[in-house]
């Protein structure tokens, strides 16, 4: 165990996404925040040239920013002739090389052990194709780096109306929405929702959560007249499910369209947000599926964060706004956010560790 550790001290890595959007932008106006900053050891990482140029600009136009001289920083290499590549507003190679040869570099160093965690400001896919870095976005490499196959996507979201939770994991991701019924299946499921329960009692302290899983057709099928997937082998794999987790509540597969309006009612506060009358964790079966509920109650606060990997991940659940980069009028609460559960996750792991150690 470390000093760092020891000392409970939270060591992140602050990845700064795409240079041409506003990653550098929300992660130095999040950080501008002096409670935020004592919270934890920050290092950022990316190409800095191009993250004091950002500062400079931005500072000079009056916006509250924090200093990145004032924080530990990790240096992207990166030839002069191809940083001048990089233009405000404009995903290209240049940027999309620089985001993705960031991420790996944190990676890299929080499997060394120099981190408990990363938070990963906004890249773009299209950037990272242009560069000749094929990959779906950005968990799939820090899945990659950590050597694990089992990964998924949980946003985190808290109300600021009711202090209720809003937990939700997708289990299938980027894929075309054609592909999804072929991609679904038993086995699938049960890494997803494995991942969900290890993820619930390991981060959250939820020995026994509440999980509500989707179903996939209207009406969740409607006894197979609106698809027979639930019949085939949905309602099956669930009660299964329920006979390995016999301590746990595994609700479903419930009709999506009645799925999140109780996730709706606690967000609002409308009722208060007892144990019995919500649910911890929902589980979605595809992306828009999940993420349309998730973005309309809480798209300024949600939280992507990678479930499965040997460290803590947490990521702003928006892009990089190429439209209105460097203007400094982007909004910094979604990476505040990200920020603040990255810290959470990290202490409640770090409280885990010597019981862990004991058994």
């Amino acid at each position: 165990m470390s000093l760092e550790r020891q000392s409970g001290c939270v060591r992140l890595a602050v990845t700064l996404g795409d240079p041409a959007g506003i990653g550098p932008e929300v992660v130095l106006k999040a950080l501008a925040d002096p409670q935020l900053r004592s919270q934890a050891e920050f290092t950022l990482v990316g190409h800095l040239a191009l993250l004091q140029q950002a500062y400079d600009s931005l500072a000079e136009s009056g916006v509250q920013l924090a200093n990145p001289a004032g924080f530990q920083q990790l240096d992207i290499a990166v030839d002069p002739a191809i940083a001048a590549q990089v233009k405000l507003g404009i995903g290209n190679a240049a940027s999309g090389d620089i985001s993705f040869r960031s991420l790996q570099m944190a990676i890299v160093k929080t499997i060394s052990g120099r981190f408990d965690g990363i938070i990963t400001a906004p890249i773009a896919k299209s950037a990272w194709k242009l560069a000749g870095h094929h990959y779906p976005g950005q968990t799939e490499l820090l899945a990659e780096g950590a050597g694990r196959d089992r990964f998924g996507m949980l946003f985190i979201a808290r109300s600021p109306h009711s202090g209720w939770q809003l937990r939700t994991l997708l289990a299938t991701t980027h894929i075309p929405l054609a592909q999804v019924p072929a991609t679904l299946s038993p086995a699938l499921m049960t890494r997803k929702l494995d991942l969900l329960i290890e993820c619930l009692q390991q981060d959250f302290a939820l020995a026994q959560p509440r999980i509500a899983i989707a179903g996939l057709n209207p009406h969740s099928g409607e006894a197979g007249q609106l698809g027979s997937e639930e019949q085939d082998w949905l309602t099956p794999w669930l009660q299964q499910q329920r006979q390995r987790y016999p301590q746990l509540t595994l609700d479903g597969p419930i009709p999506p369209d009645t799925l999140w309006v109780k996730p709706g009612q606690a967000w609002a506060g409308r009722q208060p947000p007892a144990h019995d009358a919500y649910h911890d964790a929902y589980l979605a079966l595809y992306h828009d599926q999940g993420l349309i509920p998730v973005k309309l109650l809480a798209f300024d606060r949600a939280v992507n964060t990678t479930i499965g990997l040997p460290f803590v991940r947490t990521s702003p659940d928006h892009g990089t706004a190429f439209d209105i980069a460097g203007q400094g009028i982007a909004e910094a609460t979604s990476m505040t956010a990200a920020i603040e559960l990255g810290v959470e996750l990290c202490r409640q792991r770090s409280a885990q560790m010597p019981l862990q150690a004991i058994a």
